[in-house]
C-alpha cells in the first residue's frame, strides 16, 4: 500500500524538527536538574565556563550540568538557524508560513540565550528563571506543532471546537508548570514544609493541579468519541493519560518527601515538558493530503512521526 506524504524538503525538515523537539525536552530537563542540584551558578561567567569552552580542571557534577545545559542550548540554536536557512532555500516547495515561523523561532532562541545570561549575571532571580522556562516551554510547543505540520500536513484531525479545548489544555499545562517553577525558584515549598511560611503559593499550585488534570483528561475523553481520531491517534491519548497520572503521583510524592529527592522533582518537570510536546503535537496534527501533485511517494513501512 502507498500513501502520499509531504514533499522531500518538507519531509527532511520535519525529521530534523522532530530531533529538535527531543533536544529541547532534554534542554528543559537538564535545566531543571541544574536548578535542583543548585548548579545554576556553577559556571560563574557567560557564555564560557571559567573562561574556556571546556573547563577541565573545575569539572564536577554541578559544573558539568551547567556546561552541558549551555552546550545543548547552543546545539538547538545552530540547528534552528540551519532550518531557517534551509526553509529560505527551499521556499518554493514549502508552505509560506514556514520561513516566517523559523525566523520567529530563531529570535526566540536568541531571547532565551539573553535570559540564560541574565540568570547567571543577576544571580538567579526567580522571575527571570520563570521567564527562561516560559520561553523553553513555548519553544517545545511550537516546534512540536511545526513537526506535525511538516510531516502530517492537511486539515486538523479535530473539529474547531475540540481543537480549541486542546489549546486550552495546552496553555493550562504550561501555566501550571510555570506556577510550579515559581514555587521552586522562590523556595516557597521548602519554606512552607519546613517552617510553615509562604504556603499560599504552594497551596495554589496544589489546588490548581486538579482542574488542569481534569481539563486534559476531558480533552482526551471527548477526543476518543471521534471514531477516526481514536483509531489513528490512540497511542497519543494513552501516553497523555499515563503522563497525567505520573505527574500527579510525582507531585504528591515530592511533597510527602519534603522536596528532598532531586530525581522526583526532575521527573516532575520532565513529565510536564512531555505533556506540552504531546498535546501540542495532537493539536497541530493534520490529515494527510491525498492526491497532491507535490507529494512524495514512500511506502507505509517508512518512519512515522516520532518525538523520541
Amino acid at each position: 500500500m502507498q500513501i502520499l506524504y509531504p514533499t522531500k524538503p518538507r519531509f527532511r525538515l520535519g525529521q530534523l524538527a522532530a530531533h529538535v523537539v527531543v533536544a529541547l525536552i532534554a534542554l528543559v530537563v537538564i535545566g531543571g536538574a541544574t536548578r535542583v542540584m543548585e548548579a545554576g551558578l556553577a559556571c560563574p561567567d557567560w557564555p564560557l565556563c571559567y573562561g574556556s569552552f571546556l573547563p577541565g580542571k573545575q569539572m564536577n557534577l554541578q559544573v558539568f550540568l551547567e556546561w552541558f545545559h549551555r552546550l545543548d542550548a547552543f546545539f538547538v540554536g545552530i540547528v534552528l538557524v540551519t532550518q531557517f536557512v534551509l526553509s529560505l532555500c527551499w521556499a518554493k516547495s514549502l508552505p509560506k508560513w514556514l520561513p516566517w515561523t523559523y525566523g520567529g523561532l530563531t529570535l526566540l532562541v536568541a531571547f532565551q540565550a539573553f535570559l540564560g545570561a541574565l540568570t547567571v549575571l543577576q544571580l538567579l532571580p526567580s522571575l527571570v528563571v520563570v521567564a527562561h522556562l516560559t520561553v523553553a516551554f513555548s519553544l517545545v510547543a511550537i516546534m512540536s506543532g511545526v513537526t506535525q505540520q511538516l510531516l502530517c500536513p492537511g486539515k486538523s484531525i479535530f473539529p474547531p471546537w475540540l481543537r480549541s479545548l486542546g489549546f486550552i489544555s495546552l496553555f493550562s499545562v504550561i501555566a501550571q508548570s510555570l506556577l510550579g517553577s515559581r514555587v521552586a525558584t522562590s523556595w516557597a515549598a521548602h519554606r512552607c514544609l519546613n517552617f510553615g511560611d509562604s504556603c499560599n503559593l504552594l497551596g495554589l499550585h496544589r489546588a490548581s493541579a486538579f482542574p488542569v488534570s481534569l481539563l486534559v483528561i476531558s480533552f482526551v475523553a471527548i477526543s476518543l468519541t471521534q471514531r477516526d481520531v481514536f483509531f489513528n491517534q490512540w497511542p497519543y491519548f494513552l501516553t497523555i493519560t499515563c503522563l497525567i497520572i505520573s505527574q500527579i503521583f510525582l507531585g504528591f510524592l515530592s511533597i510527602q518527601l519534603g522536596m528532598s529527592e532531586p530525581g522526583l522533582v526532575i521527573g516532575h518537570q520532565l513529565v510536564a515538558c512531555l505533556l506540552v510536546a504531546f498535546i501540542s503535537a495532537l493539536n497541530f496534527k493534520g490529515r494527510r493530503i491525498e492526491g497532491s501533485s507535490q507529494s512524495l511517494f514512500i511506502t507505509e513501512s517508512t518512519l512515522e512521526t516520532c518525538h523520541g
